[in-house]
């Protein structure tokens, strides 16, 4: 009786002992997530002899006390571009490596390994390091995202897409397959998604849908070149005056704003298109509309081949049609902003279920 006496006496006074090292470290430390970072060996290496790193020792100490949260450990893996254009990411983390490929401002990925002030990072199909200075991490990363990210539903088969969330409700258009559109809310109770269609509101049934969080992602070296050959093919024809050329251009650009606001009015069509045409104008961007609408991570509906299929079925609306007409010639009724999004409460000038900014 007198040795397991002994025995818990020496438990306890190693458990108070541990607290107290603790607290002294939370102490020194405060404000500091990272405090038990570094503490390695002591009390803990007693309790533990064979212990290489007892920080997890400590941590799981420091949770039973209620003087840590998981959060505080855990390191977030997203990164973002803390850029107003763009930053070479590279092959190497040197400044004289070759470069893999761009992350654009508001782009983002996942973090792959950190080295002396470079981070390696994969975004879409883009592998490669580029300088933290460039880089948001954390907290400032979570923050950027939740702005500029878009939440999608997209579908393995084609889907109706209804009017209100029942299943006998009209349907007013169809989701195809690998098409995503933006989703407005979920309603997991009901099954029912309400996502954002034509620029009104569509509702597609939970059960046939995938829905994701999804940032812009940035471009290999191989997708810069195909893009540039592609919009230098397009200058050459404008330079050409090829007869198809404007009236080929004034149906693309038709196309885009039927995609992304054809159930809105002739208003929030016109400022769509001239959104376009801001960008056609700025240093900041591709200066001719074929660039500006298939640059990768822009508009969604250009990249996942729903502008292309609705100008293979001709069947554009003439609202669009006059809207991207009157934006070419020169019209903007949302003088020279260069972004829209679903209104989500963000600052700027809201135009039916659009903020532009």
């Amino acid at each position: 009786m007198a040795r397991g006496r002994r025995l818990l006496e020496l438990l306890a006074g190693l458990g108070l002992s541990l607290i107290l090292v603790l607290q002294t470290s939370l102490y020194a430390d405060a404000g500091n997530k990272n405090c038990l970072d570094g503490f390695n060996g002591g009390v803990s290496a007693i309790l533990d002899p064979g212990a290489t790193d007892t920080s997890d020792l400590l941590y799981a100490t420091a949770r039973e006390l209620n003087l840590y949260t998981s959060s505080s450990r855990e390191e977030s893996t997203l990164v973002m571009a803390n850029v107003s254009n763009a930053l070479n990411v590279r092959t190497e983390p040197d400044t004289d490596a070759e470069k893999a490929g761009k992350l654009y401002k508001d782009c983002g990925g996942t973090i792959l390994e950190r080295r002396n002030g470079w981070t390696k990072i994969q975004s879409g199909d883009l592998i490669g390091w580029a300088k933290d200075e460039y880089l948001l991490f954390g907290d400032d990363a979570k923050v950027l995202a939740a702005s500029v990210g878009v939440t999608v539903a997209h579908t393995d088969t084609g889907l109706n897409v209804r009017e209100e969330p029942d299943s006998n409700a009209a349907v007013i258009g169809i989701l195809p397959k690998g098409d995503e559109e933006e989703v407005v809310f979920t309603d997991e109770e009901a099954g029912w998604a309400c996502i954002a269609y034509e620029g009104g509101d569509g509702y597609v049934s939970l059960e046939y849908v995938t829905i994701e969080f999804k940032i812009d992602s940035g471009e290999t070296m191989e997708a810069i070149k195909e893009r540039e050959a592609a919009e230098a093919e397009a200058k050459r024809h404008v330079n050409y005056g090829q007869y198809t050329t404007d009236a080929d251009m004034t149906m693309l650009l038709a196309a885009l704003i039927q995609c992304e606001a054809g159930g809105e009015s002739y208003e929030g069509q016109l400022a769509v298109g001239a959104v376009v045409m801001n960008r056609v104008r700025s240093a900041a961007y591709p200066d001719t509309i074929h660039g500006v609408i298939y640059a990768s991570g822009q508009f969604t509906p250009a990249q996942n081949g729903k502008v292309n299929r609705l100008l293979d079925s001709g069947r554009i609306k003439q609202s669009c049609i006059d809207a991207a007409t009157e934006a070419i010639s020169g019209v903007s009724n949302v003088g020279d902003m260069t972004h829209f999004r679903r209104n989500n409460g963000r600052e700027g000038l809201v135009i039916g279920n659009h903020v532009f900014y």
